[in-house]
């Protein structure tokens, strides 16, 4: 298990003054103890990761595993281990321009594994590094999209990428129950850097829209704001604990936020 967080902003010199904005929401689910953390952004076209595999003393901050970074769109994973380990299990994952988190389990996955393994093409499945489910999660899904031809496409219809998270589950869930297990949480993020998508499935998630005035701006003595920004940000936070202004996402829902932050929702 663990927890996953997705943000999109306008500014990409604000993104951490974003999750400072949020950081009492955000920060709600976060524990003690976690086994490792990571993160995956864009910075000049690049695709870069930040992964701390190991286990963590203390109390982690989503500014924390994102400090320092600028990009307009990031996904960030704190670990709490079910299967796997090391820096090969650490989220979020990477392929090509996609960045991928999931929190949850695939059940059955020791039984489902070589099948779902051998479903796929023969280049998705050379470029799975670890063990874990999430990381076979994330390919099952890009072998949907490469399906369709839009593996490597920038801008994927909504509709495509659904589409492509509909066929995954629908097949995981179908091996799952072929061993006799039921199927769990399939909840995640993912992005290409210009399109950002997140699905509800078992586990927590909330989404928040914003745009303000950066507050440690605004109050700095003597300074003047920069401008606004604006931002989405989707996290598993937990359902009964979100401030007014988040809205919790609906078991099955697929929450897709454009290149100019437009949200939109569809269902599975």
């Amino acid at each position: 298990m663990g927890l996953l967080l997705a943000c999109m902003t306008s500014r990409a010199d604000l993104l951490g003054e974003a999750l400072l904005e949020e950081r009492e929401a955000l920060n709600r689910a976060l524990v003690k103890g976690a086994d490792g953390c990571g993160a995956g952004f864009y910075q000049a076209g690049e695709v870069l990761h930040r992964k701390r595999p190991r286990p963590i003393d203390g109390q982690v901050e989503w500014a924390g595993v994102l400090d320092g970074v600028r990009s307009h769109v990031a996904i960030a994973h704190v670990r709490t281990a079910t299967t796997g380990g090391g820096a090969e299990d650490t989220q979020p994952f990477r392929m090509r321009q996609w960045l991928f988190a999931h929190v949850g389990e695939l059940a059955g996955f020791e039984a489902v594994r070589e099948p779902l393994l051998e479903s796929l093409p023969d280049f998705l499945r050379r470029n799975i590094r670890g063990n874990s489910d999430s990381e076979l999660l994330f390919h099952v899904v890009l072998s949907f999209l490469h399906d369709a031809g839009q593996l490597d496409s920038m801008d994927v219809a909504d509709a495509t990428l659904v589409s492509a998270l509909r066929s995954s589950v629908t097949l995981l869930d179908r091996h799952s129950r072929e061993v006799g297990a039921e199927p769990k949480s399939l909840t995640l993020a993912l992005t290409n850097g210009r399109q950002l998508f997140a699905l509800r499935r078992g586990s927590p998630l909330a989404l928040v829209e914003q745009e303000r005035v950066p507050q440690r701006q605004s109050d700095a003595p003597g300074g003047t704001p920069t401008g606004s920004m604006r931002y989405v940000i989707v996290a598993s936070t937990p359902d009964d604990d979100n401030p007014s202004d988040y809205r919790t996402v609906r078991d099955g829902e697929v929450v897709c936020v454009d290149r100019d932050l437009n949200v939109t929702t569809d269902r599975l």
